[in-house]
């Protein structure tokens, strides 16, 4: 092993660590205390819900769990928006699960909660897999309702995918296990199956307060709208349950009665691990993110037996195409070639730059696995399209919409992980967030933004000197240094993974060794959704 082999290991381990440890504090929620106050009304919490009804031995894959993260500090923060989503396995059946925290300011809705809560039921809805829906929340966090309230993707987008689903025949699930108030009250009683903990659990349109105050009437919670009132007089929950397990258990019996899911029937083989060692990726990715390496060795760390076979190997080589298997799934791979190259014409290419003849290259391999009836992973270590006189008059402008037509008319699902730099259009032609990937993560070692950081704070900075220039104030190199100095800090803070991650611009920051996991679970999910509508790029530019 070489020094520079050691210095990646070491300081992307140390970006391993900072993740575990954000993880960790994450998991806590509202924090110790809060946890133990659940426990004491005899209530598991969030997580521990979703543990106990998962199969055992068996992978959850968490969705959001940064959702929120450094946001809303002025009111205490709001650690993973205060609901836990996710894939996981019950009863044998792949599902989506949503868990209202209610550790986390009483499992009240930010936001962010509404926009993760949204981003669950999407992949529900595009994967056509269950969801269930663990309630326990005190409904719209008021100071901020006029943020969470009114919009189409607000709180109320919720009910409307309720009704979507029900139409659509995805199974939903849910049980009251806490409060579940306001117009919140609808999402379980919009559910196939409604269930109730007794004496903990609570639904109403008011609670006893509010409806003191509207009409003058005295009523206690559980009169007004708890389990026994629910099950025995208004009929709006089906069953209740002594304990929180009884009614997870209920929902587990729930799931081994569902009929077999519909397959879209991509193909599968035995899975075989990599060949070359996964870990081995911590020392070959560059710590320096413009020191050039090659895109073949990563891919050959996470795919079946390390066999990538490509497609045009020799033409538009910052682009590699190619299929294999990740977890035995046959997948169409497009990623960004990070070193230096040659072609026939002579000419060198920089690497993470895509060219016309790459995206001329990348936009036949798309047409071509949807003709095959092949799931697409695109890896993002991308800084843009070529720019300048040569490539203008080339018709990169061309080739790239080329690239983006056949991408954002591709039938078959379609996956993102964004290893390294994710710039400007070169995220759009790579299947950023804007394109409906069925699941986008993150490496800890990604950034993701308009342009390089360098490159911004220079930009950013030319501009902020002529302002003040034009304002009359005199600018000295010490003024502009010190500028420079905020404006790099805001904006590397922003190209942050954690950063996007917050804001569900991505679903999750992982470990590079989880890619497999990502995209198998991905893949499976999709495999519940029967491809029904043909590909049609429309007019493309020839």
């Amino acid at each position: 092993m070489n020094l520079e082999y050691n210095k990646n290991e070491d300081l992307n381990k140390q970006l391993i660590y900072k993740l575990e440890k954000k993880l960790k504090q994450v998991h806590l929620g509202g924090g110790e205390k809060r946890i133990a106050k659940e426990h004491e009304k005899g209530k598991l919490t969030a997580r521990e819900r979703i543990d106990y009804l998962r199969d055992k031995d068996t992978q959850f894959l968490e969705i959001g769990a940064f959702a929120a993260d450094g946001m809303y500090q002025e009111e205490g923060g709001c650690p993973s928006a205060g609901v836990v989503t996710g894939i996981g396995y019950v009863s044998g059946r792949q599902c989506m699960i949503v868990a209202n925290d209610a550790t986390v300011k009483a499992g009240a809705w930010f936001p962010m909660t509404a926009k993760k809560n949204l981003r669950a039921q999407e992949i529900a809805m595009e994967n056509r897999i269950p969801i269930i829906y663990l309630v326990d929340s005190a409904g719209v966090f008021l100071p901020m309702q006029n943020e969470i309230f009114p919009d189409k993707e607000h709180f109320g987008r919720q009910f409307r995918n309720n009704a979507k689903m029900s139409s659509m025949g995805i199974v939903q699930v849910a049980a009251i296990m806490g409060s579940c108030v306001a117009g919140g009250a609808y999402l379980p009683i919009m559910s196939d199956e409604a269930l109730i903990v007794d004496k903990t659990g609570s639904i109403f349109l008011a609670g006893s307060y509010l409806v003191k105050a509207a009409i003058g009437e005295d009523v206690d919670n559980e009169t007004l709208g708890g389990a026994t009132t629910h099950c025995e007089i208004s009929g709006v929950t089906d069953n209740k349950y002594e304990t929180d397990q009884e009614c997870l258990d209920a929902i587990k019996k729930i799931f081994s009665t569902l009929g077999a899911p519909e397959s879209a029937g991509f193909d599968r083989i035995e899975p075989q691990k990599p060949a070359k060692d996964e870990k081995e990726i911590f020392g070959m990715f560059p710590s320096d993110r413009v020191k050039p390496y090659d895109m073949r060795e990563i891919i050959g760390r996470f795919v079946d037996n390390s066999e990538f076979d490509e497609y045009k190997e020799s033409y538009g080589q910052t682009l590699l195409c190619g299929t294999a298997r990740i977890d035995g799934w046959a997948v169409g791979i497009i990623a960004n070639q990070r070193k230096i190259v040659k072609n026939k014409k002579g000419e060198m290419q920089m690497g993470g730059v895509i060219y016309s003849d790459s995206a001329d290259k990348a936009a036949r391999f798309i047409m071509n696995c949807n003709q095959r009836k092949i799931p697409l992973l695109f890896i993002h270590d991308v800084s843009g399209f070529m720019v300048g006189s040569t490539a203008e008059h080339g018709g990169i402008i061309k080739d790239g919409a080329k690239m983006v037509n056949a991408m954002a008319n591709s039938v078959v699902p379609k996956f993102t992980i964004i290893i390294g730099n994710s710039y400007g259009a070169g995220n759009y032609a790579m299947c950023g967030k804007a394109y409906d990937p069925r699941l986008i993560f993150s490496w800890p070692t990604a950034q993701m933004a308009v342009m390089s950081g360098a490159s911004a704070a220079k930009t950013l900075l030319q501009i902020k000197v002529a302002s003040l220039k034009k304002a009359g104030e005199q600018i000295t190199k010490d003024d502009e240094e010190k500028l420079l100095k905020e404006i790099q800090d805001k904006y590397y803070e922003e190209l942050s993974p954690y950063y996007a991650s917050a804001r569900l611009w991505v679903d999750g920051v992982i470990n590079p060794l989880e890619t497999r996991k990502v995209v198998s679970m991905g893949i499976e999910a999709a495999n519940h959704a029967p491809i029904t509508e043909r590909f049609n790029v429309g007019v493309i530019q020839t």
